[in-house]
């Protein structure tokens, strides 16, 4: 069973108790199962070549996409990213992730499920906020033709920073540091090349900024979150939650 991927004890012990409960008759081995999802996001293989010692390869993905579509996978990895409470240094930043052939075709249109054309091609933007550590507290999608500022403040909302915010220029905005100072919350973000009234910050502290970028390289390791291949935001959101989960919070 060499390369195999499987949860250990102490990662089983974190994860067991946030399973729902509330399914119907009986469920094939939880640990099993989920291990074999774990691995088809790392390895970025088709469902069809999972290893057999998973067991049926129907049933993993079914798992996967069913509690994808109730945001079972979603809830997880917010409660494991509040344990911790509010971080008090948060960093936020996005990264584009190239949308596959397969990604395309699901019901709505493919902007309806966050996929964007940009200079890139066809693809999607994940927008995180991670915490002095690099661990994932908030995490969205959007189009990749979208903006970094339009979900910033409902992100900032949910991981309710309590001292500073770390971004790069394309976060300089009017809005966005004018709402950090209602809450206290410092905002150390550069001036845009274009801004007429430059302002001070904080360059000492900006260093740490890179912090925001190792945590994406660490989740690009999952080859099913590097590039695209889920038609629904959904499941690919269950994708970045999943590899986020593995990653920092188990």
């Amino acid at each position: 069973m060499s390369g195999l991927f499987w949860l250990s004890d102490k990662q089983w012990v974190k994860l067991e108790p946030l399973l729902p409960v509330d399914t119907r008759g009986r469920r094939v081995d939880d640990r099993r199962i989920i291990s074999g999802i774990i691995h088809a996001l790392k390895s970025g293989g088709r469902w069809g070549d999972v290893p057999a010692e998973y067991g049926p390869k129907k049933t993993l993905y079914n798992r996967y996409v069913r509690w994808a579509k109730r945001g079972v996978w979603q809830e997880i990895f917010t409660s494991l990213a509040a344990s911790g409470g509010p971080p008090a240094e948060a960093l936020i930043d996005s990264t584009h992730v190239k949308a596959h052939r397969s990604a395309g075709g699901a019901k709505g249109g493919a902007y309806a499920h966050a996929i964007g054309v940009s200079r890139g091609g066809r693809n999607t933007k994940v927008h995180i906020i991670v915490d002095a550590h690099g661990r994932p507290r908030v995490l969205a999608l959007s189009p990749g033709n979208t903006h970094d500022i339009k979900p910033a403040e409902a992100m900032l909302d949910a991981a309710k920073p309590t001292v500073r915010l770390l971004a790069d220029k394309a976060y300089d905005s009017a809005a966005l540091p004018r709402a950090l100072a209602i809450k206290n919350i410092k905002a150390i973000i550069p001036n845009r090349s274009n801004r007429k009234q430059p302002y001070s910050f904080d360059t000492v502290t900006y260093r740490r900024r890179n912090v925001v970028e190792r945590t994406f390289c660490r989740l690009k390791d999952f080859r099913r979150f590097a590039t695209r291949y889920d038609r629904l935001a959904a499941t690919f959101m269950a994708t970045a939650c999943l590899a986020a989960i593995v990653a920092y919070w188990l």
